[in-house]
Formats: structure tokens, sequence, C-alpha cells
């Protein structure tokens, strides 16, 4: 599903100067060398230095890649990003608030600090980094794009950290968008479906803990090359909201109409996960 486009000029990418956070694997790397392909001069942001320089090093020209380690949680990291970006290449074009962190486990078994890291690096992180960008991307007229999820408009069972970042950060979107209607800033909402990436073997678990495998069958997924292909023809072409695949375009639409059949049918599918937190009995039985 690809909605709410306005008809406006393309955004080329090329010599634009565009931050991609949670650069250093997933659809963050593939979307670094993705847009680095089209001519951007590209920003890569993560904690992971060595990571990162791997990725730095798959882009080309050399010249136009810029390395600056970031934990995106801390609003001074994200404020030198900033700093460190324009202060290299003069200007700031686009922003991509990819990175994110996932979690499993029932609302009621899982720590609250979980809870609190999600919304650091899912909802805070792309928040402290919008507002330290703001002033150039008004300058240059540019974009704000945010990478979210199906769960930011209907939760899945067993993500509810997940859910409720993704949930604030698709209101914190809209909003920015609304603000600059005039102002000649866009604003991207993007949501993949399930993508293979490390995102799964890196979520926590009830206890905060990495959960250190995956739940769920990666062969089934859309590689991060295919979602970074995606991100950039929706870059290229200003849209406002975008979901990519049959099965999250089919959860948007039910999740509007017939909301409670589209929760039973999440829940269905994720109490099928090896060692699901989810409850298969009535509580009464």
């Amino acid at each position: 599903m690809e909605t709410r486009q306005r008809t406006q000029m393309k955004f080329d990418l090329h010599n634009k100067v565009v931050i991609i956070t949670g650069a250093s694997s997933g659809i963050g790397a593939a979307s670094a060398l993705a847009i680095s392909k089209l001519g951007a001069k590209v920003v890569l942001a993560s904690r992971n230095i060595d990571k990162l320089n791997l990725v730095a090093n798959k882009c080309t020209p050399k010249n136009n890649v810029l390395v600056v380690v970031t934990d995106i949680s801390k609003e001074s990291d994200c404020k030198n990003l900033i700093d460190k970006t324009v202060e290299h290449f003069g200007r700031l074009d686009a922003l991509v608030c990819n990175a994110g962190k996932s979690m499993r486990g029932l609302v009621e078994n899982t720590s609250v600090s979980v809870f609190r890291e999600l919304m650091d690096v899912n909802f805070w992180g792309c928040l402290y980094c919008t507002q330290a960008a703001m002033p150039h991307l008004l300058k240059s007229r540019g974009m704000l794009v945010g990478v979210s999820s199906v769960s930011g408009f209907k939760s899945l069972a067993g993500r509810s950290g997940y859910s409720a970042s993704k949930h604030a950060l698709n209101g914190f979107l809209d909003c920015v968008k609304t603000e600059n209607l005039k102002t000649g800033v866009h604003v991207l909402t993007f949501c993949p479906g399930f993508t293979a990436t490390d995102i799964r073997l890196n979520a926590l678990n009830e206890r905060g803990e990495t959960q250190a495998e995956t739940p769920r069958n990666e062969e089934k997924m859309m590689k991060p090359e295919e979602v970074a292909h995606k991100l950039c023809q929706s870059i290229q072409q200003k849209k406002d909201f975008v979901v990519l695949t049959k099965e999250g375009k089919i959860i948007y639409w039910l999740s509007k109409f017939v909301p409670n059949f589209i929760s039973k049918k999440i829940f269905e599918e994720f109490a099928k996960e090896p060692n699901s937190p989810l409850r298969i009995q009535p509580l009464n039985e």
C-alpha cells in the first residue's frame, strides 16, 4: 500500500546529504549502499564503529561518506551527529531515522526497563535527531524519513514495547508532516513488513536480555536489499506513507474495518511461534 502521495517534483538524491541511523546492518546498511549508488553523500550512524566502517568501505566514492558513532538514545549524541554532518558537508537534505530495537514478552512479565529502552531507541532517538536536524531541513527544504512498522498501526501480540514505540513514532511523524505542510519539508512514514535482519536476534526478552534467536522463518521474509530499493523509490517519489508486503497491506486495511478479527488472527499467528509467551488456554480453564 502506498497512499497519500502528493503531486510534487521528485526528490533527486544525487548530491543530497543523507543521514541514516542504524546504518551498521540490516535495512540501514542496505539503504546506505543503495542511496550512495544514487549519488548521495551519506552519513552512517550507529554505535558499532567496526560495522560502520565495513559499510562505509562499500560506498563510493569514499569522499562522499562520513561515519559518526552515535547512540541515538542519547540526545547529545544525536545533536553531535547533526553538527558533524553539517560541519563536514555544509548542509543536510534528508534524515532517515531507521535505528530500531524489538522485544518479546507479555506485558505483565516484562521489565519496565525493556519498555524504556525501546522507547529510547525507537521513539526518542527519532525525536532527538529530528529536533536537531529540523533547522537544516527547513533551510534545504529536505526530507524526514521514519522507518516504522506494521506494528505502528496494529499492535503485534507479545511485542507491546515495540508496538507502543512504533505507534508513538507514527503519531510523531504525522504531526511533523502536518506542521510542515507549508514549509517545503517532506515527511515519509515507511513501514516494511517482516525483513530478514538481526532485529529478532537482538530483540530483548522479558528480563531485558538479548533473545539471541529468531522465533520466525527468516527465509520467507523480505531481504534488506529489497526494502532498501523500495525505500529509495519512496524517497525519490516523495511518498507520504508506505506499507510493504501483501501481509502488511492486509493488516493495514483489516485493522481499519474489522479490528477484532485481525487481532484474533494476529494472536493465532504469533501463538504458533516457538516458545511463544502467549496464553493458548482461557484464564478460567
